[in-house]
């Protein structure tokens, strides 16, 4: 059995203060990680739907991008988080880590 970690990066497909996100850039973000740790999946859910904080239902669109390491670096993803928040023109971008065992 082999320990790994599963990163999922939620990216958003409209920026916050208007505007589409071109899909080049979010092919940029799976070159990027596809480079760095040897392969990454782009995954389209969209129209996804959530309800946010003044109880207002909100329709985003998203794209799910995955990856799976072998040592998951917090410190570098804490870095790559900032600059994806700038480039893609949002508040907070959502990165998760699940432990995964490969059997």
């Amino acid at each position: 059995m082999i320990l790994t970690h599963v990163v999922e990066l939620l990216l958003p497909l409209d920026r916050r203060h208007g505007g589409t996100v071109p899909r080049e850039q979010i092919q940029e973000v799976v070159d990027t990680l596809a480079e760095r740790f040897g392969g990454a999946t782009a995954f389209t859910r969209e129209p996804a739907e959530g309800l946010w904080k003044k109880r207002i239902l909100v329709r985003d669109r998203i794209v799910l991008v995955e990856v799976m390491v072998e040592r998951f670096e917090e410190a570098w993803w804490r870095s790559y988080r900032a600059q994806l928040e700038a480039e893609f023109d949002q508040e907070q971008i959502l990165i998760r880590v699940t432990q995964a065992h490969i059997v």
